[in-house]
């Protein structure tokens, strides 16, 4: 796996994401949370670009800033500064009023915990008909159908009648995912939604998620700490100390044989002032420490250890 350092035309550095508008939108994002006196910067100028229809996870060991993301992302936290726009909703300017709204029909979530998902009470149809009940924007006789549409398309339509209780951890999230689309979002945040799910139940419910996300064409954000959801998505965006690290691109081509394989390239993410952040295999590798010597070459960048008295060689380059 290749690393590269990626710049946009004109030295100017890349937003972490593709080009386009984006439907989510996070330029030097900052929220910094105060308790007794001590600050902690839980995100340090993230920024975070994901195009309409985009289905991409964001890794990041625990106090990354990841899940800081997710909630501001979904309406329950302001950020401190930087600017934060989804599906056209400016997420620091929002009212109250609007803020409802949006998180009523701009963006659904699933939760980590299934608990949180789905009322205990209420069985599974009865739980998919209640934003669409909340929101009235169809008219009485189509909820049913949209709510039986939702199950059959996450394979959970056997357990419309069943109450949480009495179904399985994989169809609990199934039917959740249910839920967070019922009114037809336009940006679906999941966080840590196979955290308490086995291997084989996590598969499922991620190719769930990649299945909603072809179906309907949700933008489909996945937050999680486990490495293995890379796999089911194209793009991936590593968060570490509350800015973005890197971006893995997978793509599949075809070999010299005409054999399909897959390939996935690393890239170390600039933001707008320059900084980059060197993977840490890199950095204990090389022993690198405090600070490095630099050299412009005419297609790259080298970086060597900051010895005393040495330079770089020509065959250092």
């Amino acid at each position: 796996m290749s690393t590269t350092i990626e710049l946009t035309d004109g030295g100017t550095p890349a937003s972490s994401g593709p080009a386009g508008g984006g439907e989510i939108r996070c330029g030097d994002l900052v929220r910094i949370f105060a308790t007794d006196g001590v600050e902690v910067q839980a995100l340090q100028g993230l920024t975070l670009t994901v195009d309409p229809g985009e289905i991409v996870a964001v890794v990041g060991a625990s106090g990354s800033g990841k899940s800081t993301l997710l909630t501001i992302l979904s309406g329950l936290d302001t950020p401190t500064g930087g600017s934060a726009v989804v599906a056209g909703t400016d997420l620091l300017t929002m009212g109250p009023a609007e803020r409802v709204r949006y998180q009523r029909s701009t963006v659904g979530f699933v939760w980590q915990q299934t608990s949180r998902n789905l009322l205990p009470y209420l069985t599974a149809s009865e739980n998919v008909r209640l934003p669409l009940e909340l929101a009235g924007t169809l008219p009485r006789r189509e909820r049913a159908r949209r709510v039986q549409d939702l199950l059959d398309l996450l394979e959970v339509g056997h357990a419309a009648g069943r109450r949480p209780g009495e179904m399985s951890g994989g169809e609990q999230q199934r039917t959740a995912i249910a839920v967070a689309v019922a009114n037809d979002p336009r940006v679906l945040l999941a966080d840590e939604p196979t955290g308490e799910l086995d291997e084989a139940t996590s598969v499922e419910v991620l190719e769930a998620l990649r299945g909603v996300n072809r179906e309907t064409g949700v933008t489909t954000l996945i937050v999680t700490h486990d490495p293995t959801v890379s796999e089911h998505v194209a793009r991936t965006v590593q968060i570490r100390d509350g800015r973005t690290s890197t971006e893995t691109l997978r793509r599949t081509e075809l070999d010299e044989h005409g054999a399909e394989r897959h390939v996935a390239e690393e890239f170390a993410v600039v933001d707008r002032v320059g900084r980059l952040q060197l993977p840490q295999e890199f950095v204990h590798a090389l022993d690198l420490r405090d600070r490095v010597r630099l050299a412009l070459e005419p297609d790259h960048v080298g970086v060597w250890p900051a010895a005393p008295g040495r330079t770089p060689t020509e065959e250092d380059r």
